[in-house]
C-alpha cells in the first residue's frame, strides 16, 4: 500500500501531499562537522516518506509503517525536550522533535497528521534519523508556507536531534539530506554552510562505491559520541581556537606537543587530519582523478580506529578484506561502533571484493553483510 493509500486509511482523508528525503553516506570527512569542519557526504536512493496534512487544533498524530504499534497522539503545545514517550514510541521523538523545534523558533505551526515509510536502513550509520526529521521538516515548511532555505531547514532539524532527541550530533546528515543534488557529493563548510555540489560519476571513470552494512548497531545517544564531542572541544579549548577546524594541518605536531590528555590528542590528531583528507580528496575529484581517493579512505579508517576508536571488528574486517581483494581504498562511516563502510574499487574487482567480504563474515561467524552501490541521488522534494 502506499504511503498515501496508507494515510487515507489510518485518517480517513488523503494527505494534502507526499514528501521524501534521502539517508546519505559519507565519503570522508568523520566527526569533522561539530568542529566546524569539512565533510562530503552524497546522498542515497534510500528514503524517508511522509504523507502529510495539517491540523488546526493543536494535535500531532503520527505513525511509522516501520514500527509496530498505532498512531502516537501528541499535544504541540506540551512538547518537551528529552521528555519520555510511550514505550515503544521512541522513534516519534524525531518528528515530534522538527514540530517542537519550528515552534521554538517562532513558526506558527499548529499541528499534523504524519505517515511516514522508510526504506533508509536504522543503525547503520547512514542517517535514517536524518531523514525523518527533514522529510517532516520539508512537508511543513512547505504546507505552513513558512519560507525557510534548505540550509535553514537542515538546521532546525538538527536542533531537533540535538535539543529534543538529545543527540549531540553535527549538521552534516541533514545538510546532506535536505541539499544534496542527484550525480554529486556535496563539499559542505560546516562552519558557514557554504557548500558546493561535485560531480561524483565514477561509473564515467570504471569505479563504484560500494556502502557495506556491517547489521551492527550503533546508537549514537548511548553516550560514546558525546564523550568524543567533549574530548574535542576541551582540546579547541586547551588550544585556545572556536573550534578544531582553526588548526592547520601544518601545525599539527606543535598543537599536539600542547596537549596533556591522551585521549584528547588522539581526538585532535583525528580531526584534524580528517580535515586534511577531505580538502586532499576534493582536489582530487577536481582534477578528475578519483581512483586517488582510495588510499584516503583507508588512511581515514586508520585514523577512526586507532586515534578516534570507533571503529569494530567487522568495519575493520571490511576494510581488511576489501582492499585485500583488489579494492582502492575502504574506510567505516558515520559514527561508528558498528553501521556501515564505504569501499572504492574498479568495476572488473566488484564480484571479487563482495564474495571476499561476504566469506570472510561468514568465516568469522559474523551476520551476513548488506551491500549495495552508493548512487549520488536527489535531495529532500515532494513527490
Amino acid at each position: 500500500m502506499s504511503v498515501a493509500a496508507e494515510f487515507e486509511r489510518l485518517y480517513g482523508a488523503a494527505p494534502e501531499g507526499v514528501w521524501a528525503a534521502p539517508g546519505r553516506v559519507n565519503l570522508i570527512g568523520e566527526y569533522t562537522d561539530f568542529n566546524d569542519g569539512f565533510v562530503l557526504p552524497l546522498a542515497l536512493p534510500h528514503t524517508a516518506v511522509a504523507a502529510v496534512s495539517r491540523r488546526d487544533d493543536g494535535l500531532l498524530r503520527v505513525h511509522s509503517a516501520d514500527v509496530e504499534g498505532g498512531v502516537v497522539w501528541l499535544d504541540v503545545a506540551t512538547l518537551e525536550p528529552l521528555a519520555p514517550l510511550p514505550d515503544g514510541t521512541g522513534w516519534a521523538a524525531y518528528p515530534a522533535g522538527v514540530v517542537w523545534a519550528l515552534r521554538e523558533a517562532g513558526h506558527a505551526v499548529t499541528g499534523a497528521d504524519i505517515h511516514l515509510a522508510s526504506t533508509v536502513p536504522t543503525g547503520a550509520g547512514l542517517s535514517s534519523s536524518a531523514a525523518l526529521e527533514v522529510v517532516t521538516a520539508l512537508a511543513l515548511n512547505d504546507l505552513f508556507g513558512l519560507g525557510l532555505s534548505r540550509p535553514g531547514l537542515a538546521v532546525l532539524a538538527q536542533r531537533a536531534e540535538n535539543a529534543f532527541v538529545g543527540v549531540p550530533c553535527g549538521v552534516m546528515d541533514q545538510m546532506a539530506s535536505a541539499c544534496a543534488v542527484e550525480g554529486h557529493a556535496l563539499f559542505l563548510d560546516t562552519r558557514d554552510l557554504s557548500y558546493r555540489q561535485v560531480p561524483f560519476d565514477l561509473a564515467a571513470r570504471g569505479l563504484r562505491l560500494l556502502v557495506v552494512d556491517t547489521r551492527v548497531k550503533h546508537a549514537l545517544g548511548d553516550g560514546a559520541y558525546a564523550e568524543r564531542r567533549a574530548g574535542c572541544e576541551a582540546g579547541a579549548r586547551a588550544l585556545g581556537v572556536r573550534a578544531l577546524r582553526e588548526v592547520p594541518y601544518v601545525q599539527l605536531p606543535d598543537a599536539l606537543a600542547r596537549l596533556s590528555e591522551e585521549s584528547v590528542r588522539r581526538y585532535v590528531r583525528h580531526v584534524v587530519s580528517d580535515n586534511y583528507r577531505v580538502e586532499r580528496t576534493i582536489a582530487l575529484l577536481d582534477s578528475g582523478d578519483p581512483t586517488a581517493v582510495g588510499p584516503l579512505l583507508t588512511e581515514g579508517h586508520a585514523s577512526l580506529r586507532d586515534d578516534l576508536r570507533v571503529s569494530c571488528p567487522e568495519l575493520d574486517l571490511v576494510v581488511e578484506t576489501a582492499n585485500a581483494a583488489g579494492a582502492l581504498g575502504a574506510r567505516m562511516t558515520g559514527g561508528g561502533f558498528g553501521g556501515s563502510a564505504v569501499v572504492l574499487v574498479a568495476e572488473e574487482r566488484v564480484d571479487a571484493v563482495v564474495t571476499a567480504v561476504e566469506e570472510a563474515f561468514a568465516k568469522a561467524g559474523f551476520a551476513a553483510p548488506g551491500i549495495f552501490p552508493a548512487v549520488p541521488s536527489a535531495g529532500a522534494r515532494r513527490e
